[in-house]
């Protein structure tokens, strides 16, 4: 490994791990802020969604733009955004500023993601890129699992503004790395951006993640979430055609043509949306059933983190070596056998021996699915593309975990008793084990490709 692949590995696992951290460390926080700034539950639900539906809106059009316009460029604007945006919600006045804040969060954010993957494709290749992403991919589950945890303890050691007002020093030490760096990047030739395209791109996602989020506050019959998200839905067939007709497409629909592209992304579906499910089911039902206290709920996931921290970039790089195939069937597998462990769960509940194993199982499987799952889904396309590859496999991530979160409403009603953590984890498992099978039966090895260094 050079020293420019280092600096870059580095700046795309920095860039990432705020962006990812700032969408799991606000919750615990939540409290204090409607207790300082007022507001109530609205202000709690629009500071958490004011970022993911701008996140999740806008990132197909990042991830275009990294291709135009340069990773780097597109990285560092990024990062000077999420920076300005932290320091706003750090010294936010009001709930609404801090509502605005957030959402300018998201956009910054929804640069950062898709560019700094981008730029580990356009910078390795063969096993070493699968290694590479490897470690991306540990870092990234790591923000997304110690988010509670650092978020609670910031908030009791001092305030809710430290959980923003931190971002700085990951982001400055990013950005002075970046300066350094020497990169050449790959670029899609195009004279014009894709203006309409991202325009009903980003509406037709706003709308979906908008009617996804609050229907479990308001309903699937509230007027204002159908009605959102049938708009959206609409946007996102007007998208397809005008993709299909537009000389110079935002997303090339001829990337779908990849089988691993296309069958990837049908797995990272059921894949993302058990594990969007199963941490949300296992934190509320440890808290609300089984009487854990929050801190202990987040501690319940922590030996995934420490599983994925040390085997992801190794199954990276086999799955570099051997292809991905073998990896992405089996994987998905043992982690909902993992889960469907957890139906052994009582109350009270003993969680060394109900819950441990399982969780064990389920994070060994998932350390050798996710890096896998992303280089073969990356690895299927040109390395000019990769920014608005990495965009679309990041929003299928996004939306499944939304709809799996919504559906397990509908499947056990409000309230997660012990009932409803059998049915939920049961659904889990079917979702981890139907990715497996897709892969096992879509997926191709392009060994000739792997081998390359």
């Amino acid at each position: 490994m050079t020293k420019n692949q280092r600096l870059v590995l580095f700046i795309a696992i920095l860039a990432s791990f705020v962006a990812f951290l700032d969408g799991s460390v606000v919750g615990v926080a939540l409290p204090q802020i409607s207790k300082e700034l007022g507001g109530g539950l609205l202000t709690q639900q629009w500071v958490n969604n004011a970022y993911l539906i701008a996140l999740g809106s806008l990132i197909l059009a990042a991830g275009s733009l990294s291709d135009i316009f340069g990773r780097t460029k597109i990285l560092s604007i990024g990062l000077v955004g999420f920076l300005l945006a932290s320091l706003l919600c750090a010294t936010s006045p009001t709930a609404e500023f801090l509502i605005v804040s957030r959402g300018l969060q998201g956009v910054a954010g929804a640069l950062l993601v898709p560019s700094s993957l981008a730029l580990i494709i356009s910078t390795y290749s063969g096993s070493a890129q699968a290694k590479a992403i490897g470690q991306w991919t540990a870092w990234t589950g790591i923000a997304f699992i110690i988010g509670p945890l650092l978020g609670g303890l910031l908030v009791d050691l001092y305030s809710w503004r430290l959980i923003f007002a931190i971002n700085a020093i990951p982001i400055i030490l990013a950005l002075v790395l970046v300066s350094k760096l020497q990169a050449e990047d790959t670029l899609v030739e195009r004279n014009r951006v894709d203006v309409i395209g991202i325009a009903l791109g980003a509406f037709g996602l706003a709308g979906i993640v908008y009617a996804l989020i609050e229907q479990g506050h308001y309903g699937w019959a509230h007027p204002l979430v159908w009605s959102t998200g049938i708009l959206g839905l609409l946007a996102l067939i007007i998208f397809v055609f005008h993709e299909q007709r537009t000389r110079q497409p935002m997303l090339p629909l001829e990337l779908f043509k990849s089988q691993n592209f296309s069958v990837g992304n049908i797995a990272t579906f059921f894949i993302y949306a058990a594990l969007a499910l199963q941490g949300f089911l296992l934190v509320i039902f440890l808290q609300e059933v089984s009487g854990y206290t929050a801190t202990l709920a987040g501690l319940a996931s922590l030996p995934i983190t420490i599983i994925m921290f040390f085997l992801s970039s190794k199954f990276g790089a086999l799955s570099g070596k051997y292809g991905p195939r073998l990896f992405m069937a089996a994987g998905p597998i043992i982690a909902g056998v993992g889960t469907l462990y957890m139906y052994s769960v009582r109350v009270p509940t003993n969680y060394w021996i109900e819950l441990l194993p399982g969780i064990l199982l389920f994070g060994v499987g998932l350390s050798i699915t996710v890096a896998p799952l992303t280089s073969a889904i990356l690895g299927s396309i040109k390395s000019s593309q990769a920014g608005i590859g990495s965009a679309v496999n990041n929003a299928v991530a996004r939306i499944a975990g939304l709809l799996s979160v919504a559906a397990i409403g509908l499947l056990i009603g409000n309230d997660i008793d012990l009932k409803g953590f059998h049915a939920g984890v049961v659904l889990c498992s079917a979702l981890l084990i139907c990715g497996g099978i897709v892969s096992a039966f879509g997926i191709k090895n392009d060994l000739a490709k792997s081998s390359k260094k």
